[in-house]
C-alpha cells in the first residue's frame, strides 16, 4: 500500500512483483497480498489528489524544479521529477474544472450523462475503457470525481464509472504482464478476479440500492471517492485472510504445461546478405551482441546457486554456453571484418570498431563466470567449505547489484538512451566503491580470527573481484554512448 502511495500507481507496483514472484523471490499468495494493498495505495492517492490547495501547485513547482535543477545526486533530481509531477497533476485537475464548466450547461451533455446513470453497464464499460485507454485507474477516477462534483455525471453513473475503472485497472497490469512466466501471471490473474469481479458486484448492488451513496458523503464528488477507497479497502479485508486457498486455486486453474523437449537451432542474426549494406549489417552485430549478452546474463544467474549446493549439470550447461559466447565473438569478430572490406565511413567505421570492443568485453565477462566463478564455486564444494553468515550476505549483495547493472547494459544496448548510459558508467564506479568497501569487511573478519572467513578468505575475495569484473565489462557498453553525446571525459587524470 505504502509503495502505490509513493509510486502514485498500482499497476506499477504490479509489474515490479511480478518480476519477484517469476524469480520465485515472492510466493503467489504473498504476491497477491502486495497487489490488494497496492489496489488500496492507489486509492489513497486519490484521496490526497483530490485535495484543493491553492498554495500546493506553487510550492510543488518551486520545490520541484529547484530539486531537479539544482540537485547532484539522481535521487535528489528524481524526487524533484516527482514534486513537478503532482504539481502538474493538480494544475490538470484544475484546468478540467474550468473545461467542464460549459458542460453543465450544455443540454446535449445533461441528456447524454442523464442517460449514463439510468444505464450504469454502458456508464461501467465506459469507466473501464477509459481506465485501459489512459494506462491509470488514479486518472480515471480522478476525472469521473471532478466531473460529479462539477455536477456533469449523476452520482450513480459516477460511481459504476468509478468500478469500471478499477476493472481497467486491473486489466491494464494482466496485459503489461501478459509475456511474463506463468508464476507472475497466476498472480495478476487472480487479482483481476477480484477486483473485476468485486467491481462488477458493487456496481449490481449500487443499480439496486443506490441510497446506499449517500452514507458515503454528503456531495456527489465525496461519495464517489470514498466509494473507490471503501471498495478496495473492503476487498482487501475480505480476501486477505484466503489468498492463501485462492493462490492455490489459480494454481490448479492455471498449471503448468508439460511441452515436449525440442531441439532448437540456434539463430545467428549475422545476416550475411546484408554485407554489401553495412549500416544494415551493423545492426545485425547488435542484435547479436545483445544475444550474447542476454546469455551471459542467464549464466551469471546460474552460478550463484552453486555457491551453496553444487550442481554438475548446470556447471556442464554453464560451460557450454561460455564455448557458445567464444563461438559467437569469433563470428561476430569475422562478420565486422568483412563488413570493413567494403569500405566505410568514418562513422560506421567508428560504430564498428565499437561493437568489436563490445563484443570483446562480454566475452571477457563469460570467461569471468565459467573459469574464475566456477572454480571458486566448485572448490567451495570439494574442500566442504561455508562462508561465514555474513560474508555470504555480502556476496549476496554484490551479486544483485551487478546482475541489475548487467540488466541495465542491455536495456541500454538496445535503446541507446544516453540517461541510461549515464546511469550504468555511473553505476561501474559506484560497484568498485562496494567492492574496496567488501574487501575491507572481509579483512576486518579476519582480523576477529573467524574460522569461517579465514577458510574462504580466496574464495571470498576473489568472487568480488570477478563480479566487479563482469560489472566492468557491462559497463563498456556506455562509453561509446556517452562520447557520441559529449559526456565522457578523456581521462580521469587531474
Amino acid at each position: 500500500m505504502v509503495t502505490a502511495v509513493f509510486l502514485q500507481s498500482s499497476t506499477a507496483v504490479a509489474v515490479l512483483v511480478s518480476n519477484f514472484v517469476a524469480k520465485r523471490g515472492l510466493a503467489t499468495g504473498t504476491g497477491l497480498a502486495i497487489l490488494l494493498g497496492a489496489d488500496v495505495g492507489s486509492a489513497v492517492v486519490t484521496q490526497l489528489l483530490v485535495v484543493r490547495q491553492p498554495i500546493l501547485i506553487p510550492l510543488l513547482l518551486l520545490v520541484g524544479v529547484s530539486a531537479f535543477l539544482r540537485g547532484e545526486a539522481s535521487g535528489t533530481r528524481q524526487l524533484g521529477r516527482i514534486m513537478i509531477g503532482l504539481a502538474l497533476i493538480f494544475v490538470s485537475l484544475d484546468m478540467i474544472r474550468a473545461a467542464t464548466g460549459p458542460m453543465v450547461a450544455n443540454p446535449a451533455t445533461q441528456i447524454a450523462m442523464g442517460y449514463l446513470g439510468r444505464d450504469l453497464v454502458t456508464a461501467f464499460v465506459i469507466g473501464a475503457g477509459f481506465a485501459w485507454v489512459v494506462h491509470s485507474s488514479v486518472a480515471a477516477v480522478l476525472l469521473f470525481v471532478t466531473l460529479a462534483g462539477q455536477g456533469v455525471l449523476p452520482p450513480t453513473a459516477a460511481a459504476a464509472m468509478i468500478m469500471g475503472a478499477n476493472l481497467g485497472g486491473a486489466f491494464i497490469a494482466y496485459v503489461l504482464t501478459h509475456s511474463s512466466p506463468l508464476e507472475s501471471r497466476r498472480m495478476v490473474v487472480a487479482n483481476l478476479a477480484l477486483r473485476g469481479g468485486g467491481a462488477i458486484l458493487a456496481t449490481i448492488l449500487i443499480a439496486f440500492a443506490p441510497d446506499l451513496l449517500s452514507e458515503l458523503g454528503s456531495t456527489p464528488a465525496r461519495q464517489a471517492i470514498n466509494l473507490h477507497l471503501a471498495f478496495n479497502l473492503t476487498l482487501a479485508l475480505l480476501a486477505l485472510p484466503v489468498v492463501g486457498p485462492i493462490a492455490f486455486a489459480i494454481t490448479r486453474i492455471m498449471a503448468e504445461k508439460v511441452m515436449p523437449e525440442i531441439q532448437q537451432e540456434v539463430v545467428s542474426a549475422l545476416d550475411p546478405a546484408a554485407l554489401d549494406r553495412p549500416q544494415r549489417g551493423l545492426d545485425c552485430a547488435a542484435r547479436e551482441l545483445l544475444g550474447m549478452g542476454q546469455k551471459i546474463e542467464l549464466m551469471l544467474v546460474s552460478v550463484e546457486p552453486l555457491y551453496d549446493q553444487w550442481n554438475a549439470a548446470t556447471a556442464k550447461a554453464i560451460i557450454e554456453q561460455d564455448q557458445t559466447i567464444k563461438q559467437k565473438h569469433l563470428e561476430v569478430k569475422l562478420y565486422l571484418a568483412k563488413l570493413g572490406k567494403s569500405g566505410l565511413d568514418e562513422e560506421l567505421s567508428r560504430r564498428s570498431l565499437e561493437l568489436a570492443s563490445i563484443s570483446a568485453s562480454l566475452d571477457s565477462a563469460s570467461d569471468a563466470i565459467a573459469r574464475i566463478m566456477l572454480d571458486l564455486a566448485k572448490r567451495l564444494d570439494a574442500q566442504k567449505l561455508k562462508f561465514s553468515k555474513r560474508g555470504r550476505e555480502e556476496i549476496n549483495d554484490f551479486s544483485d547489484r551487478v546482475h541489475s547493472n548487467v540488466q541495465l547494459a542491455l536495456n541500454v544496448m538496445m535503446n541507446q538512451n544516453p540517461a541510461e548510459a549515464r546511469e550504468l558508467v555511473a553505476a561501474k564506479d559506484k560497484v568498485r566503491q562496494v567492492e574496496q568497501k567488501l574487501q575491507r569487511n572481509h579483512i576486518g573478519r579476519l582480523r576477529e580470527g573467524l574460522a569461517e572467513s579465514i577458510d574462504t578468505s580466496n574464495i571470498h575475495q576473489e568472487t568480488l573481484r570477478a563480479l566487479k569484473q563482469i560489472n566492468t565489462a557491462f559497463s563498456m557498453v556506455g562509453y561509446p554512448i556517452l562520447a557520441k553525446s559529449g559526456d565522457l571525459l578523456e581521462s580521469r587524470l587531474v
